[in-house]
């Protein structure tokens, strides 16, 4: 397993910094991703799943210090729900930044999780950037809760298919979202 591990880790890290996008598992669900500052492979993404533009992606990130490189500010109300929660936790911040554009809402926030399982946040650490990561599902239909739910139309348009965890037939939940204001104010987006 260690062996499959590493070598998706390296082919993923390749295919991404060249550009390219790859479907790979997360804290939550199976999740297409990419160079979080590649505004061409987010392009693609948004293209793969057909979604519109205007629709907010998510990005994960492998630690909190690393939130800083993402957000002019981090609320510190952020610090301790990330500290505190049980269960993957995405937050959406004001004043995103050092992000491809297209990746930031109209309103220049951006929705970002510290992910703690094993493979995407390796993913994200030997990228050195923030990764994308939006469920494996044309929008508009259902997520799928394992790889094995994954439609082919999506399997066949990334440019790498992680192996690492394929045959987990856990049914994990999207991760809960709150939007964060830098004056404290929180609203719940998904619980």
């Amino acid at each position: 397993m260690t062996d499959t591990f590493n070598e998706d880790l390296r082919c993923a890290v390749e295919v991404m910094r060249r550009g390219g996008v790859v479907l790979y598992p997360t804290d939550t669900v199976w999740g297409i991703g990419c160079d979080a500052t590649n505004a061409e492979a987010v392009r693609r993404v948004y293209e793969i799943k057909c979604r519109a533009e205007s629709k907010a992606l998510i990005v994960l990130v492998d630690s909190m210090a690393k939130l800083s490189g993402c957000v002019h500010e981090v609320p510190d109300m952020a610090w301790s729900l990330i500290e505190l929660t049980d269960k993957p936790l995405t937050i959406i911040y004001d004043g995103a930044r050092n992000l491809a554009g297209n990746l930031i809402a109209e309103d220049g926030s951006v929705a970002i999780r510290v992910t703690e399982e094993r493979f995407s946040k390796a993913l994200c650490g030997r990228m050195h950037v923030p990764v994308v990561s939006t469920s494996a599902n044309v929008s508009g239909e259902p997520t799928p809760k394992n790889f094995s739910e994954i439609s082919q139309a999506i399997v066949g348009a990334v440019d790498y298919v992680v192996r690492y965890r394929q045959d987990d037939t856990a049914k994990p939940n999207p991760s809960s979202i709150i939007k964060l204001g830098i004056n404290g104010e929180v609203k719940v987006i998904r619980e």
